[in-house]
């Protein structure tokens, strides 16, 4: 029998689910059979992989080179994450640092190292700028909106999404770079609005004249594109979008950019370019400004509009397409494109405005530092009038290729100076001036003054003289004669025949018999401030003068016989004042011969135009009077005259000093003086000149300061110069030198 004592208890599965104690509710539930568990099956067991040398998890030369790629990408990270924090690091600090120096936007809107001068004609509207301009500050409220979406469109469409600097545009202007045959830092840049800004600022770095960097040299070394000079911009960029708000940003980018022609901000450009504030612009118009940004003076719409007009609609196309302008908005810039305002169209008195900030002072013309506001003489009728009669001649009467040069200087009685044209190429800047610059031989222009020293010491315009071959010697250089330009000789003439017919004896007899100290005095107080030359070819132009000081000194005979100072300057006043700094510096100044001797002059004078040499020049209508000049071998050649309105001078020649072919005084000259004087006396009454015919009561003048001459009837005269023939040589048509200069037409 089984001992039951020993027998072992039965196998019993652990319970599964804490015990429930039991309660009434649940002591039925508890009576209850239970169902089995159903039985849950036994998880797989995967075979074991089978190991091999050659291949593998992580075993073998895979698995190595897995373990050492990852560690050396968990290296890398490592390295990577903290370098890129160390460097966001200092990059914060840089730009807090910077932002710390950055001023209030006010300080940053107008940051010229000078300042600029405006010059307004004699009715007061604007006809030049020099000089760096700025038009006054605008604002991203007070700009029109059609600009300021110009701007945007061109230059950073996503300016109001990036905090100044984006990295698909600095990537996409590389590819463009690369693509193009440059270096990726080479052509376009990439730079938003705010990096942009960055670099007129120059990165906050003002330019100091006594730093012994020129402002050129300074602003070179602003817009250097070096890795190193990038970096820094983006610092100084990131820091402008903390300190600034997106719009302060965009008002000192558009008050800072440089847009061609002087001007400074778009205010300036708008009103240089279109006489117009930036806040009326049209969209065509605010296109054709946005248009300045890529390269100021290519696009600049006075050096070419058609280029000008063609960038602008490209800059249509893209506020079109980025939904600043509507279809038929895009539409009416496209078929109506802007226009130059004109004063800009014409670019008048360029050698005009040129003299005036020659001729100013220095610190309020050349070297401002203020905004000036200059009012001048300047008719800009009369100078387009000088400009189509330069450009006519040349056309018609002068053959092509040649390189001719010629100047026109137009002025009143008083030498206010109402036009001025210094070269056959009108519309010039800073271009070589013939008007005022270049110092030639006079010829026969210069005879005025002997006679007016004649005619101041009580001769008439009938006195006569002998014209016949003369000759004298001169003291170190030996005998000298004189010839006419037609090498005949004419006996006894009167004194308005020898300057009607430009005759060269009679004007050295009557130089000597004044004397040349009294000549070169009458001449001298008239204005013409060049050396003049000693001797006796002094009497048929052998000094050097400007085409100014001539008219000018012809207006002195105008006007009575009192000087003139020629001048263009009337008023300059500082931008905002309303007292001028200054006023008119010239004008009429001392009497030089009495007004007697003044008006038998212009009777004289009247006659080379009427009757003499200068008949080309004769005026519908209008009486003129002038003078004819051609110096030795023809290289310079003269005409200068006068009406009761206007004095006019007009010189012709080659800037090498080749001679002329075919030319004299009485020739182109004085068709060109003719051409002027027709358009500028256009519609206006007809007013006689101020002269006086002389009484019927005539003495023959000959003879000369170095011991004979005479006054007295015919008879005695004629005995006084057979005296100083037989004394000086004269007679016989003789020998000698050829005259030092003077030419009679």
């Amino acid at each position: 029998m089984t001992n039951k004592s020993t027998r072992k208890p039965p196998l019993v599965a652990d319970r599964r689910y804490p015990s429930v104690k039991r309660t009434s509710s649940t002591s039925k539930a508890a009576t209850a059979k239970p169902k089995p568990a159903k039985a849950k099956p036994a998880p797989r067991k995967r075979a074991p992989r089978k190991r091999s040398g050659k291949s593998g998890g992580g075993g073998g030369i895979v698995g190595f080179f897995r373990r050492l790629i990852g560690w050396i990408l968990r290296l890398i990270w490592s390295v990577t994450w903290r370098f890129g924090a160390v460097v966001c690091l200092c990059v914060a600090m840089a730009v807090g640092y910077v932002y710390t120096t950055l001023p209030e936007v006010g300080a940053l809107l107008d940051g010229r190292a000078r300042g600029s001068v405006t010059m307004l004609d004699r009715n007061g509207d604007v006809f030049a700028w020099r000089g760096d301009q700025f038009g006054g500050v605008i604002t991203t409220e007070t700009v029109s909106p059609h600009l300021r979406n110009a701007i945007v469109a061109t230059e950073d469409r996503r300016f109001y999404r990036h905090f100044g600097i984006s990295p698909r545009g600095v990537a996409s202007a590389v590819r463009i770079n690369l693509s193009e045959g440059r270096g990726p830092l080479s052509g376009h840049g990439g730079s938003t609005i705010t990096q942009q800004t960055a670099k007129l600022l120059c990165l906050g770095e003002p330019f100091d004249p006594g730093a012994g960097m020129t402002e050129a040299e300074y602003e070179a070394e602003c817009r250097r594109g070096t890795l190193w000079r990038k970096a820094k911009e983006a610092v100084f960029a990131m820091a402008m979008e903390v300190k600034y708000t997106k719009d302060e940003i965009l008002t000192i980018y558009m008050n800072r950019a440089f847009l061609g022609a002087g001007a400074r901000g778009f205010e300036a450009a708008s009103q240089r370019y279109f006489g117009k504030s930036a806040s009326d612009v049209s969209p065509a118009e605010a296109a054709m400004l946005a248009g300045l940004l890529v390269a100021p003076t290519r696009y600049a719409p006075t050096n070419s509009l058609t280029r000008s007009q063609n960038r602008a609609t490209v800059i249509v196309g893209l506020m079109e397409d980025q939904g600043y302008l509507s279809p038929a908005q895009a539409k009416d810039a496209r078929d109506n494109p802007a226009e130059l305002s004109q004063a800009a169209a014409e670019r008048a008195g360029g050698y005009f405005a040129d003299w005036v900030m020659s001729s100013g002072p220095e610190f309020f013309t050349r070297n401002t530092t203020e905004d000036v506001i200059i009012k001048t003489t300047l008719d800009r009728k009369l100078q387009a009038a000088a400009e189509e009669a330069m450009q006519f001649i040349f056309e018609n009467k002068v053959r092509d290729g040649s390189k001719a040069q010629a100047a026109i200087v137009v002025m009143s009685a008083d030498g206010a100076v109402r036009a001025m044209v210094g070269g056959r190429e009108a519309k010039v800047v800073g271009a070589f001036n013939r008007a005022i610059q270049a110092k030639r031989q006079t010829g026969s222009a210069f005879k005025p003054f002997v006679y007016a020293a004649a005619m101041d010491l009580g001769y008439s315009p009938l006195d006569t003289v002998v014209d016949e071959p003369f000759c004298m010697t001169i003291p170190g250089s030996g005998q000298w004669c004189p010839k006419n330009y037609t090498n005949e000789y004419y006996g006894q003439v009167t004194l308005t025949r020898a300057l009607k017919d430009s005759l060269n004896v009679p004007a050295v007899k009557v130089s000597e018999r004044v004397g040349r100290e009294v000549v070169r005095e009458v001449a001298s107080q008239f204005g013409i401030e060049s050396d003049l030359a000693a001797g006796p070819a002094l009497a048929l132009g052998a000094s050097e003068s400007t085409l100014l000081e001539m008219t000018g000194a012809y207006a002195g005979i105008l006007n009575g016989g009192s000087s003139v100072t020629p001048y263009g300057l009337t008023e300059l006043t500082l931008l905002g004042d309303r007292e001028p700094l200054m006023g008119i510096d010239g004008g009429i100044g001392e009497r030089v011969i009495q007004e007697k001797a003044a008006q038998h002059l212009i009777w004289m004078m009247e006659k080379v135009v009427s009757e003499g040499s200068g008949r080309r020049a004769a005026l519908p209508g209008w009486e003129a009077a002038g003078k004819t000049g051609t110096t030795q071998a023809a290289r310079d050649a003269w005409f200068i005259g006068f009406t009761s309105q206007y004095v006019a001078g007009i010189w012709m020649g080659y800037d090498d000093n080749t001679p002329l072919t075919g030319v004299t005084g009485g020739g182109l000259p004085a068709e060109i003086w003719h051409e002027v004087m027709v358009r500028v006396h256009d519609g206006m009454t007809p007013v006689p000149l101020p002269m006086r015919a002389p009484e019927q009561v005539a003495q023959q003048r000959d003879g000369g300061s170095y011991g004979g001459g005479a006054q007295g009837n015919n008879g005695l005269g004629a005995v006084i110069d057979n005296v100083l023939r037989d004394l000086f040589g004269g007679g016989g048509g003789g020998g000698g030198n050829t005259p030092a200069a003077g030419g009679n037409r």
